[in-house]
């Protein structure tokens, strides 16, 4: 039987143990013995990119931000879904041991994705750039922890509260969406998105493009008003 090698380490910010893990070709990422993230299920962290992103498929210059680096898939699927040249593709990554890992153990897993000129990694909270931001982007994709009522990191909490989605609100341009991810469904949640008047919708997706079939995963997708064309001329 082979073995489970640990390839590397790291501490977020917040002072979070984090292990990378490799065994027989596939890699996860744990915390504190806790798999936060693998190489083997990764089917709705695509399906969140592809989801939020199809909307913008006809726009010039589309501009996304993609909230956890993760193992990139998230970040590949939208990469896929949008590949004009004037598509931008911001990734907020909290710590930078996984950015590395990206760049070294994991980059056999998407070849020269992260060579694309269209893409800027920010070690920052998505927060703060969440916050600098007014009117900026097409679609904000939050993949930082296992739901709404279940993150590891505290200050993730703020994401998900009346202010956090407000902030999230700003951020987008007219007809944006907000695309979060999660392990579990929250209708909380969906009655809170609502709340701060996006047009929301939730859906269940496989976890898994193999394997544990079964095993489903929400996608909240919520619409930031009406859409506006950046091709429409008669715009003001």
């Amino acid at each position: 039987m082979k073995q489970y090698i640990k390839l590397a380490e790291t501490v977020t910010p917040e002072g979070e143990p984090l292990d990378l893990f490799e065994h027989d070709g596939e890699f996860f990422i744990s915390s504190k013995g806790e798999r936060l993230m693998t190489s083997i299920a990764y089917g709705s962290e695509e399906e969140l990119a592809r989801m939020a992103c199809q909307p913008f498929r006809p726009a010039r210059q589309p501009k996304v931000l993609i909230g956890g680096l993760g193992m990139c898939f998230t970040l590949a699927a939208a990469v896929e879904s949008l590949p004009q040249d004037g598509a931008k593709f911001d990734v907020a990554e909290l710590t930078q041991g996984v950015v590395d890992w990206n760049k070294t153990y994991l980059k056999g897993l998407h070849p020269g994705l992260l060579d694309d000129p269209r893409i800027s990694i920010k070690v920052s909270p998505v927060q703060k750039i969440i916050a600098e931001a007014k009117s900026e982007y097409s679609a904000i994709m939050l993949d930082v922890d296992n739901g709404p009522s279940a993150f590891h990191g505290e200050e993730n909490a703020s994401l998900y509260t009346m202010e956090g989605l407000m902030a999230a609100k700003a951020a987008l341009k007219p007809g944006g969406i907000l695309a979060v991810w999660s392990a579990y469904p929250d209708k909380k949640f969906t009655k809170l998105l609502r709340k701060a008047q996006f047009d929301v919708s939730d859906v269940e997706v496989p976890a898994s493009h193999k394997g544990r079939k079964r095993r489903m995963h929400t996608i909240w997708l919520a619409r930031n008003g009406d859409y506006v064309s950046q091709n429409d001329h008669r715009r003001p």
